[in-house]
């Protein structure tokens, strides 16, 4: 199975929330980061906001961080949410799908896949965090 470019951005930006000790992050700084667009960033914080991942302050002095502590984001969470796992391949409009047996196979695959990432969390990723701040901070 392949995840996509969003769950890639979205697992980033919950790395460069969950390496900071203090303070907010904003978005241009993780793009700035991982150089990649600030554009790509901000669709994939709004979603990680509204499922309760993270939170994005708009005032003044506003900014993201996590929305709890990194050892409470769980990583198979955050897969079902950025890849929408409930169906691998639209099989309601194939001619053979009321005998088919692929369905039942897809969803053990893929939940055979999703299970190991359940075992993880943000602080599994992050447990390095001063090696991730130096390599994140630009000089």
């Amino acid at each position: 199975m392949r995840l996509t470019r969003y769950t890639d951005y979205a697992i980033r930006v919950l790395i460069y929330l969950g390496s900071r000790t203090e303070g907010l992050g904003s978005i241009r700084e993780a793009a700035k980061a991982f150089k990649i667009s600030e554009n790509h960033l901000m669709k994939v914080v709004q979603d990680l906001a509204a499922a309760g991942f993270i939170q994005a302050l708009r005032d003044r002095n506003g900014g993201i961080r996590l929305a709890r502590p990194a050892e409470h984001i769980n990583l198979g969470a955050v897969l079902r949410r950025t890849e929408g796992l409930d169906e691998l391949l639209e099989c309601s409009t194939c001619l053979v799908a009321r005998a088919c047996g692929l369905p039942p196979i897809l969803a053990g695959a893929t939940s055979a896949f999703v299970s190991v990432f359940d075992r993880y969390t943000v602080e599994d990723l992050v447990h390095r965090r001063t090696e991730l701040r130096a390599i994140l901070t630009p000089a």
